[in-house]
């Protein structure tokens, strides 16, 4: 069942979602005001799923919700029945260990939302949140998956670079998707290549109500570096501003 520990609501707070890759990095950027954490493992290789021991002690080293990727290899979004079968598995012990949200993504070969594949994951879930993740930016029609993902309840937020290398390449088409979004059950998580330096005239442009950091909140903006928590705390004092109205 989901944890019982909540979210910040959107309409009064700026989410701050931080990657952890280890407890250090949990009661870190915690301590620095993260809202949320996404622990994956395999940084370099765009994160894959952590293991359970990894998971249950993040869970119970802090007291912000923990989404936790599932993700069982780098070569592709396109899953074979095995990789589902791992996948299924990892949800339902992730589930079972009490994080708040399991991050995922599937495509089918031509670059739609593997919808099957989705309802699947969902169901293994068992109720626990979904953050669809930037399988999201290889989709061959971004607002065509936005609408696919908004028919599933159960995808809380969709991470997403806006299709680009980095989503400050993509101001417009995070700004459209967040429109696209706007009064649904989803929330549009904008990450990959945000700065600090960048977020608060990022923020103003696209009207995201969520943010996502990794490298951009690490010692010299090294992806395996620790947390930087200077970084954090001011990321998070930038978006109490920009939430104020940029008072």
């Amino acid at each position: 069942m989901p944890d019982s520990r909540t979210e910040p609501r959107a309409a009064q707070r700026i989410l701050l979602e931080v990657i952890a890759t280890t407890v250090a990095d949990a009661k870190s950027a915690e301590d620095a005001g993260a809202d949320r954490l996404e622990l994956i493992t395999a940084f370099g290789e765009g994160g894959l799923t952590p293991s359970i021991g990894m998971v249950e002690a993040v869970v119970d080293a802090v007291r912000i919700p923990v989404n936790v990727i599932v993700r069982p290899h780098s070569r592709s979004f396109v899953f074979d029945a095995d990789d589902y079968a791992v996948m299924l598995r990892d949800v339902r012990a992730i589930a079972a260990a009490r994080a708040n949200g399991i991050v995922i993504g599937m495509l089918t070969p031509t670059g739609e939302i593997d919808r099957d594949g989705l309802a699947r994951a969902v169901d293994a879930a068992d109720g626990v949140s979904i953050t669809f993740h930037r399988a999201f930016d290889e989709a061959r029609d971004l607002q065509q998956a936005l609408d696919v993902l908004l028919g599933f309840d159960s995808v809380k937020n969709v991470l997403t670079s806006g299709g680009a290398p980095s989503v400050l390449q993509a101001e417009p088409t995070i700004r459209a998707l967040v429109a696209q979004a706007r009064g649904s059950h989803c929330t549009v998580l904008a990450g990959a290549g945000l700065t600090v330096d960048a977020l608060a005239s990022f923020v103003a442009a696209t009207g995201v109500r969520a943010v996502h950091f990794g490298s951009g909140v690490r010692v010299g903006g090294n992806g395996l570096a620790p947390i930087d928590a200077e970084r954090v705390a001011r990321a998070r004092a930038l978006l109490d501003v920009a939430a104020a109205g940029g008072d």
